[in-house]
């Protein structure tokens, strides 16, 4: 079914909506609309899901949930966001912060419940405790964990002199590359910065990572790069070049090392909360934005010995997780 038919079926559903509640149950039916890049089988949406059931909103009683705003085309999030705003929907979940401006712009007045990496560094919301506005949600400290994810890299590959940057332009700040640089210099490493826009530029800066004489890649954090996370791990395994990842999951995965949040405990833990005080009528600006609380280091030894590094004993102690 075309994307541009979504008004229409929407259209319909909400006219059918009273009826729906009529014959499941009494009461309201909450419309759900959504701006995601990832596909609707996500493990952390499924958990948002099965949270939320607990929280008595369950799909198909009291929940309509807008199924075409998932596995977007970053070119496609603004016209969806429009066609959210003109379904009327309670509230649009939207993750980076592409998505979140497309939201923005559609709408000042219909709750946004964001997951990214910087709300308030990305100019999205006025700060933590009071976002101001229309939007709040999850800000995943990820400029702060990018530096730290270098920091590792360099204790982890022996005499790093040279590392290799994945980033996307559309996650990460100028200033945050140049934060990353200025700590490389300091400790005698020279950064190289391959800058991204989508899926076809990654194999080749990825060979010109290599090519640049890069001993390390350090992957920033990007929706944009998480979602083509298959082809940079099997890119990187094949030229044998050791990365860093911004998920957990991503060594568990066949990545080389992973640190940062489980994105499937923010979603059941925390969006799924915030999103059920906004269905209730709580108004973004009295939700405070969250942040990740626990990290987790998962280091892959299968890829360490593919790519041909040993991780020293007093590293691996370290780790919340090895993969053997």
């Amino acid at each position: 079914m075309r994307r541009r038919d979504f008004i229409t079926l929407i259209g319909g559903a909400v006219a059918a909506w009273p009826l729906a509640a009529h014959a499941q149950e009494p009461g309201r039916i909450y419309r759900l609309g959504n701006l995601h890049v990832f596909p609707r089988q996500a493990p952390w949406y499924v958990a948002l899901f099965d949270e939320l059931r607990r929280h008595g909103f369950i799909e198909g009683q009291n929940l309509s949930v807008d199924e075409h705003g998932y596995g977007l085309r970053v070119e496609q999030l603004a016209e969806h966001a429009s066609e959210l705003v003109k379904a009327k929907v309670d509230v649009i979940l939207a993750g980076g912060d592409t998505a979140i401006r497309a939201a923005q712009r559609a709408t000042a007045t219909i709750p946004i419940l964001a997951i990214t990496d910087n709300l308030v560094g990305s100019g999205l919301a006025s700060s933590l405790a009071k976002p101001g506005g229309n939007t709040t949600g999850v800000s995943l400290l990820s400029s702060d964990l990018d530096g730290k994810r270098q920091d590792i890299l360099m204790e982890v590959v022996p005499g790093l002199h040279r590392m290799a940057v994945l980033a996307d332009p559309n996650a990460t700040a100028p200033r945050q590359l140049q934060a990353l640089q200025d700590s490389a210099h300091t400790r005698g490493v020279e950064l190289f910065i391959h800058q991204v826009t989508k899926l076809d530029e990654i194999a080749p800066a990825l060979e010109a990572a290599m090519s640049s004489g890069a001993e390390a890649l350090n992957v920033l954090a990007s929706p944009l790069l998480f979602a083509n996370r298959p082809v940079i791990i099997e890119r990187t395994a094949a030229l044998r070049l050791p990365a860093i990842y911004q998920w957990p999951d991503e060594a568990e995965q066949g990545g080389l090392i992973g640190y940062g949040p489980r994105l499937v405990q923010l979603w059941r833990d925390i969006m799924a909360r915030q999103l059920v005080q906004l269905l209730h009528g709580a108004k973004p600006a009295d939700v405070p934005i969250e942040q990740p609380t626990r990290f987790e280091l998962v280091i892959n030894l299968k890829t360490a010995k593919a790519v041909g590094l040993t991780i020293p004993e007093s590293f691996l102690v370290r780790a919340d997780e090895v993969i053997e």
